[in-house]
Order: C-alpha cells, then structure tokens, then sequence
C-alpha cells in the first residue's frame, strides 16, 4: 500500500496526528463512542445569538420516542428556510450535539431554522432504524410547517459521512413516497455504497474512515440483509432511478475512501438530469473540515455554507 501521508496537505498534519488510531470495530466502538460524548463536552460555548432546543417526537418506536435538537436564531423571520440534518458517525456512532458549533453558525449565518436527529444507531438498531427515524423528523417539520414558522417548500437536507447516506436517502424515499417536498441535498463525504472498501484506489481510506471502519459500520447497519438485497434507502449508490431528485451539492477530499462512490454518484444524478456541484479538495482525508485552522478546510465550510444560500436564493426566485 502506498503511504499516502506526504500527499496529506501539511496544515492538516497537526490535526491528523490528534485523531485516534486505529479501526471502528465491535471491540473498540464503545471506547469511540465515550471519546465522541467527552468532545462534545468539551466543546465551548459562543455567544451567538441562536436558541438551541430539545424535544421529543413521535418516532416509528412510539410517541416522544425521537430526540431531535432544533437550532435558529433568535430573530427569527416567519416562514423561514429549514434544514434537516443527519449527522455523521459511520452509523454506529455519533449525535447531533457533535454539529453544534456547526450548525449554530449555520442557522445564524442563513437564518434557517435547523432539526437535527437524534437517530438509532447500529448495531443496535439496524437499518431501517436511522432512516425511519429522520424520515419521521421531515414529516414532522413539513405537517408542523405554521407552528416552527418555516415555508414547508423550503425544506433542505445535509449531512457528514453517514449523515450525507441519510440525506440521500430521504431524498429518494420522499420522491418515491410522494412525501415531503425537499428544495435541495448538501452532502457532505457521503457513505453511500455497502461495496466501497473493495475500491482499488491506492490513495483513498488511509485515515480517519479506513476500510476496516467502513466494512464493520455497514455490516452492523445492514446486519443479516442479504448482499444482493440492500436497499438503496440503506445505501444510496445501489439506486437506479436518479430522475426527479432535488438539486445536489457534494464535498469530498482527494484522500477519503468515498471519493470514487461521491464521484460516481455525482455523474449517476448529472446523467438523470439533476443540476450537480461538486467540491473535490486536495490532500484532504475523512473529516478534513473538522480541522479548524486550516485554510482548506475554512475553504470548504465556506463553500459549504454558500452552496445552501444559493439554494435558498433560487426557491425564492
């Protein structure tokens, strides 16, 4: 294998060196989990003017069975855009309090109001748990329209990795449902395709979201599924269909194992006729924009940033 370090960009060197080695597998993914809830802990607070608020929803498990956390700001214009987010953790990992310093600068910088689910995680709960989840959560913002004063029309999804997979998702689910309407998919190094770790790029999946991580996310999600029998709802790359999604931004590194399935799922939804941007940065791995201080990964949240405004301003056009 090629060591891919010397094509790492050296800004994000510091920051590569602080993540935990090593594989997500059954046997160190309780200690992960532990770290994930230490950091977000040990996360500051900012003195942005946005409300952050816990509720609980009628989930597919029950009533007040789901978790989300809804962020806006507290000027908050009537009818404002809304955004669903998923957020990352290879499925197995992860919730919505690790965005927050994200999503807080989102809803203040686009004046969105932002749900955020708390979804079930593998193995625990396999698929369809996690997408029956945040589609529960998107039809609960579009029936609740009048009450969070969001315009029903304007709601779009984001997510990270495995976020970015839920996104997808609920795009092909609400188009084949006839369900919610959704303005437009902000993906962020999506985890679309139960098949990636067999990629034979040499420089993809050396850090951070390695092949092994990913082989043991996806079997713990997709637990006695058949392989012949996975779901695009559960991976999205396995979809045939592309027409009639909403319009798709996407980001991804050079170096993430995704790379090869976002770039294939790029062209699938260009060839279906849906408008497409894609951001592919240089000597950035899995996360990359984590890093704070870095000048590509400041690139990419503002780019990220940008491609929502710009999907805003065309519903409003």
């Amino acid at each position: 294998m090629i060591d891919t370090r010397e094509l790492v960009d050296p800004q994000l060197l510091p920051f590569l060196d602080a993540l935990p080695g090593g594989a997500v597998n059954r046997h160190t993914l309780p200690a992960r989990r532990e770290r994930n809830d230490a950091l977000i802990l040990a996360q500051l607070p900012d003195d942005l003017p946005v409300l952050v608020e816990e509720q609980y929803l009628s989930g597919p498990t029950g009533p007040a069975s789901l978790r989300i956390l809804k962020i806006q700001r507290h000027d908050l214009a009537d009818k404002a855009p809304a955004l669903l987010h998923c957020h990352g953790g290879g499925l197995v990992m992860g919730k919505p309090e690790s965005s927050l310093p994200t999503l807080r600068h989102m809803a203040m910088t686009l004046g969105v109001v932002i749900v955020s689910v708390d979804y079930r995680l593998a193995p625990e709960a396999p698929y369809p748990a996690a997408i029956d989840d945040c589609y529960a959560a998107l039809e609960w913002m579009h029936d609740n329209a009048k009450a969070l004063r969001i315009d029903s029309q304007c709601i779009g999804v984001t997510g990270e990795s495995a976020g970015g997979n839920l996104a997808a998702a609920l795009c092909l689910m609400a188009r084949d449902r006839a369900g919610p309407p959704i303005a437009y998919q902000n993906l962020v190094y999506p985890m679309l395709d139960d098949r990636a770790d067999a990629t034979d790029n040499p420089v993809v999946g050396q850090f951070c979201w390695t092949r092994e991580s990913n082989r043991f996310a996806w079997n713990a999600y997709l637990g006695a599924t058949a392989h012949d029998a996975v779901s695009p709802y559960a991976a999205p790359a396995r979809e045939s269909d592309y027409e009639r999604l909403p319009p798709l931004y996407l980001s991804t590194g050079a170096l993430d194992l995704f790379l090869d399935e976002n770039i294939r799922f790029v062209q699938a939804l260009a060839a279906a006729g849906v408008a497409v941007e894609v951001d592919i940065y240089p000597g950035a791995f899995h996360a990359f924009d984590v890093a704070p201080d870095a000048d590509v990964s400041i690139r990419a949240r503002a780019r990220r940033l940008d491609a929502m405004r710009r999907a805003i301003d065309r519903m409003s056009d």
